[in-house]
C-alpha cells in the first residue's frame, strides 16, 4: 500500500508576482526613521506611506489607481511636529486614517476621494494623553470609532474618536517598551509583546492581564504576536543564538508551545501579517528581500511552510490589503505593498485556477465596512463578531463618509431654555446659537472642499491641454 505523503491544501501553490513597472508608485521618499512599524497602510481606496519631510512628520496618501511617477509637489498629510511612526486606516470608514508620532500625539484625518491641491494640515481630532512618543496605533475590529495607541511611556490608551475622549487607560501592565499590540477577532482581548520579554493577553475592559508568558522566544531582539482565528497566539522572535523563530501558543496552556520552529540567522524583525479567512500567515522581515508564508491548521506540525516569494531588493516596510480590496476574478488571495527607498511595489499573491467562476473555497464571507457595535456598547461589555460581506460580485468601496467628532457636554446637549422654536427666539435673533455657528462652519467647509475639487479638476484639464499642445 502506498501512503500519501504530500499534505492536501488548496494553498500549496500560492504564487507571488510583482506588478508591471507602470503599476508601481515611483519617486516616493520613504521615511528613514528607525522604527519597526510597517510604514505603509492600504485599503480598497488608498495607499498611505510615511515619508521623509522637513520640519515635522508627514505621510502621503495616493488613490490606488494613481500609479506611476508621483509628482514631487503631491500634497502630504502634515500636522505632526515630529516624525510619524505608525499609520492605520479605519476598518469602518475607508476615508479615515489615524497617525501616531514622536510628538506624543495621535491624529485622525479625513481623506477626500479627490486629490486635494494643498497639504492636508487640519486633523479631525488630535488625541493627547501620552507623555512620550506614540509608536503603535490600531483600530478596534468591530466597534465604531475605537482606537488604541501605545507609547514610549508604556501606556495603552483606548480612545473614542467620535468624541475625542479617553475610554480607558491601561497602565502598570508593561514594565518596558511595548513592541506590538493586536486585537482578537471580536475585539474582546488584546495581545502585546514587550521589551521585558513578556507576551501578555489583556482584557482591556476589566483592565487586567488574563495570562502571560515570559520569554516565548529566548533572544533579546523584539518579538511580535497576533491572534489567530481560533484564539491561539502566533509569535515571531529570536533564539538565544539570534536565530529567527516562530511559535504557536494556546493561551489556556501558555507554558508549552503548540509549535516552535527555527528559521534563519537574519537580524530583521519579522512582521507577521495574518489572514483569518485562509489561516495563512505571511512573514515579512524588515531589510529582507523575501516574504515567507505558512498555513496554520489543526493537524501537526500545525504551522506548515507553504513557500517563499523572493526578490532582489530589500523591503523598508510593507502594507497589507484587506480582503475586500482584492481582485477575486484573478483568484488573488493577498496583496502586499512593498516599500523600497524610492518607490512602492505591489506584490500580488494568487492561487492559480483554471475556472473563471467565483471560487467559494478561496473567498469565505469576510469582514465588511460596517461596525458591529457602537463604542459605548463595547465599553459596557458587549462583544460581537465582525459583520461579514460576500465577495462573489467583487467589492465596491462606498463613497466618502464624513467622520463627525462631537465633544461631550457641548454638542450632546441641546441649547437650554425655550429657544428651540423660531417663534420664541425672535427676541434673540441677533445672537446665533452654537448649533447655528457649527452649521455655518460645516457649510463653509463643504464650500471650500467643493472649490478645491473644482480647482483640482481645472488644473488637471489645463495639464492635459498644455500636454496636448506641447
Amino acid at each position: 500500500m502506498s501512503r500519501r505523503v504530500v499534505r492536501q491544501s488548496k494553498f500549496r501553490h500560492v504564487f507571488g508576482q510583482p506588478v508591471k513597472a507602470d503599476q508601481m508608485y515611483e519617486d516616493i521618499r520613504v521615511s528613514k526613521v528607525t522604527w519597526d512599524s510597517s510604514f505603509c497602510a492600504v485599503n480598497p481606496k488608498f495607499v498611505a506611506i510615511i515619508v521623509e519631510s522637513g520640519g515635522g512628520g508627514a505621510f502621503m496618501v495616493l488613490p490606488l489607481a494613481k500609479t506611476g511617477r508621483v509628482d514631487k509637489n503631491h500634497p502630504l498629510v502634515t500636522g505632526h511636529t515630529a516624525p510619524v511612526l505608525d499609520i492605520d486606516w479605519c476598518p469602518h470608514n475607508d476615508n479615515v486614517i489615524a497617525s501616531a508620532s514622536e510628538d506624543t500625539t495621535v491624529m485622525v484625518w479625513q481623506i477626500p476621494d479627490y486629490v486635494p491641491t494643498r497639504n492636508i494640515t487640519e486633523p479631525i481630532v488630535t488625541l493627547e494623553g501620552h507623555s512620550k512618543r506614540v509608536g503603535i496605533i490600531t483600530w478596534h475590529p468591530t466597534a465604531r470609532n475605537v482606537l488604541l495607541s501605545a507609547g514610549g511611556d508604556n501606556l495603552l490608551i483606548l480612545w473614542d474618536v467620535g468624541t475625542g475622549e479617553v475610554l480607558l487607560t491601561l497602565d502598570d501592565m508593561h514594565g518596558d517598551l511595548i513592541y506590538n499590540v493586536g486585537w482578537n477577532r471580536t475585539g474582546s482581548l488584546l495581545v502585546t509583546t514587550c521589551k521585558d520579554k513578556h507576551v501578555r493577553i489583556i482584557d482591556p475592559r476589566k483592565q487586567q492581564v488574563v495570562t502571560e508568558r515570559f520569554a516565548p522566544h529566548e533572544g533579546m531582539r523584539p518579538m511580535r504576536a497576533v491572534f489567530t482565528r481560533e484564539g491561539h497566539i502566533f509569535t515571531t522572535g529570536f533564539t538565544r543564538m539570534s536565530q529567527r523563530e516562530l511559535g504557536l501558543w494556546d493561551p489556556k496552556n501558555f507554558e508549552e508551545p503548540i509549535a516552535l520552529q527555527e528559521m534563519d540567522t537574519s537580524n530583521g524583525v519579522l512582521l507577521p501579517f495574518y489572514d483569518p479567512d485562509s489561516s495563512i500567515v505571511y512573514l515579512c522581515g524588515k531589510g529582507d528581500s523575501s516574504i515567507r508564508y505558512f498555513e496554520i491548521t489543526a493537524e501537526a506540525p500545525y504551522v506548515h511552510y507553504l513557500s517563499t516569494y523572493s526578490s532582489k531588493e530589500p523591503q523598508r516596510g510593507m502594507g497589507f490589503m484587506p480582503k475586500r480590496g482584492l481582485d477575486v476574478s484573478k483568484c488573488e488571495i493577498a496583496r502586499f505593498f512593498k516599500l523600497h527607498e524610492r518607490k512602492c511595489e505591489p506584490i500580488v499573491m494568487t492561487v492559480p485556477r483554471k475556472s473563471d467562476l467565483f471560487q467559494d473555497d478561496l473567498y469565505p464571507d469576510t469582514p465588511g465596512p460596517e461596525p458591529a457595535l457602537e463604542a459605548a456598547e463595547w465599553l459596557a461589555g458587549k462583544d460581537a463578531a465582525p459583520i461579514l460581506v460576500s465577495l462573489r460580485d467583487g467589492y465596491a468601496p462606498v463613497k466618502n463618509r464624513e467622520l463627525k467628532v462631537t465633544r461631550k457636554n457641548i454638542l450632546d446637549k441641546p441649547p437650554v431654555g425655550p429657544c428651540r422654536s423660531h417663534s420664541t427666539c425672535d427676541a434673540n435673533f441677533s445672537r446665533p446659537s452654537l448649533e447655528d455657528l457649527l452649521e455655518e462652519i460645516r457649510s463653509l467647509r463643504h464650500t471650500v472642499q467643493a472649490q478645491e475639487k473644482r480647482i483640482s479638476d481645472l488644473e488637471n484639464k489645463l495639464c492635459k491641454f498644455t500636454n496636448g499642445t506641447a
